[in-house]
């Protein structure tokens, strides 16, 4: 038998392609789906943050589309960025003249001194921060994306690695940001641009076709792995044994639970940094105040960080005439929250009036959600420690792949790993340890029986 351990997107997908008659899931929640989970309250529809599907594989369109029966809106996405009272087109550094004086000049002029001389040779970067100024100039990569990488990735951008970037950061020509400076540059340059969402449902419905048929054992929380003799116990008693088994959990936790490993495995773990996230869901009896799909927050005295309104993603998802403000606001052992969760709402309340999202005498209610594990923060030792995990758990049945220390897969490189060649898997963000997409969720488990 196959054993999956988690029932998110990457733990469905391997059930769905390596067949659900095959596989069977443990799940310790009393639902499916993990991140891309989507609730219903009060007549909203709340997604873990924004999701939407720009994904670049034609497969994974085809599979969402199927999923939701045709039914999805799709549409160009519309984002944007607030500074001290200033919102200002994404992604700013092609959108300059949005910037107040005298910081606009300020930005201008250290990314054109900070242009390399003909002939000279670019200094190697070693950490994001210099990789971010000399893309962007000093002025700018402080004041907007490296202000946005505390606040977000809840590390000091000098601890970052540049490994992870890939075209996630648009690095403007001289001639773009010149352009921009003096209005608007006429095409966009975020890399998501064509976008998908369910109609009804949430996100969760793309979903739905990995979903149909599979075997999941819902509140089985995992106290205890023994990999040697292939064998795990959960909370209420059960114990479980394999013939294959697949990790999706987040790998410090699921180090945490095999039983017998060598130190250096449990201590590798500590190199690893995740985020934690808290969800402040704002529901307000107005239409939506903004056009945009959600928004970047550089104010580093703000909570606020990134903002959506969960109707701009569908109509359905909020009630005619009303408006459903996400924030998420989050923290890490780096960073822990500074206040309750509460007390971090009532703030965030306060924040998104003086931002104009929210009228500031509307009848609102609020809810908040906690997210233990977010964003996989890539340091500079996350490399190192993932080498030293991986090398552990190889004589358990674990094949070394292409790229399995790298935050990212190039899925047209990969190569199935058969069915036969391997008795340990991870799978998924937190399972691999990757800057995962929900495609890339899909496509790890399509990996596995070689199809493209």
């Amino acid at each position: 038998m196959i054993l999956i351990l988690g029932s998110g997107l990457a733990g469905l997908s391997c059930s769905y392609h390596l067949g659900h008659e095959e596989c069977l899931i443990l799940e310790k929640n009393s639902y499916a789906f993990g991140h891309v989970h989507s609730t219903q309250r009060d007549g909203y529809t709340w997604d873990e943050g924004p999701h939407v599907c720009f994904t670049k594989s034609e497969y994974v369109w085809e599979l969402f589309a199927e999923s939701v029966g045709g039914q999805f809106e799709e549409f160009e996405a519309k984002t944007t960025n607030y500074y001290r009272g200033h919102w200002i087109d994404h992604p700013a550094q092609s959108n300059l003249y949005q910037i107040p004086e005298p910081l606009r000049s300020q930005c201008l002029n250290s990314f054109l001194e900070s242009r390399p001389v003909e002939g000279e040779t670019t200094k190697k970067v070693t950490n994001y921060q210099e990789w971010l100024e000399q893309a962007f100039g000093p002025v700018f990569a402080e004041t907007f994306p490296a202000a946005y990488t505390r606040k977000y990735w809840t590390c000091d951008p000098r601890k970052m690695g540049i490994d992870w970037v890939g075209g996630r950061v648009f690095e403007p020509k001289v001639e773009d940001v010149l352009a921009g400076m003096r209005g608007p540059l006429g095409r966009q340059t975020h890399y998501i641009n064509r976008i998908r969402y369910p109609k009804s449902g949430g996100y969760q419905s793309f979903a739905a076709k990995l979903r149909e048929g599979a075997n999941i054992s819902f509140g089985a929380e995992i106290v205890r792995i023994d990999l040697q003799n292939r064998k795990l116990w959960t909370a209420d008693g059960r114990s479980f044994s394999w013939t294959r088994l697949i990790n999706t959990l987040p790998l410090p936790d699921f180090i945490s639970l095999c039983v017998g490993l060598p130190s250096q495995a449990y201590e590798a773990t500590r190199e690893l940094l995740c985020s934690q996230l808290l969800l402040i869901n704002i529901e307000a009896n107005h239409p939506t105040l903004r056009c945009e799909n959600w928004m970047y927050v550089y104010d580093e005295d703000l909570y606020s960080t990134r903002i959506n309104c969960t109707e701009k993603l569908s109509p359905r998802n909020a009630p005619v005439g009303t408006t459903g403000v996400q924030v998420e606001v989050y923290g890490s052992r780096l960073k822990p929250f500074a206040m309750d969760p509460n007390t971090i709402a009532m703030a965030v309340e306060r924040e998104v009036k003086k931002m104009g999202l929210v009228e500031p005498f509307a009848t609102t209610s609020l809810h908040t959600v906690y997210v233990p594990s977010a964003n996989v923060v890539f340091t500079k030792e996350t490399a190192s420690a993932l080498e030293c995990i991986w090398a552990t758990l190889e004589p358990f049945g674990l094949v070394r792949e292409k790229e399995d220390c790298s935050p990212l897969t190039d899925w047209k490189q990969i190569q199935s790993l058969g069915n036969e060649r391997w008795s340990l898997l991870m799978a998924g963000r937190f399972g691999q340890w990757k800057y995962f997409w929900t495609d890339d969720c899909v496509l790890r488990g399509r990996s596995l029986v070689g199809a493209r």
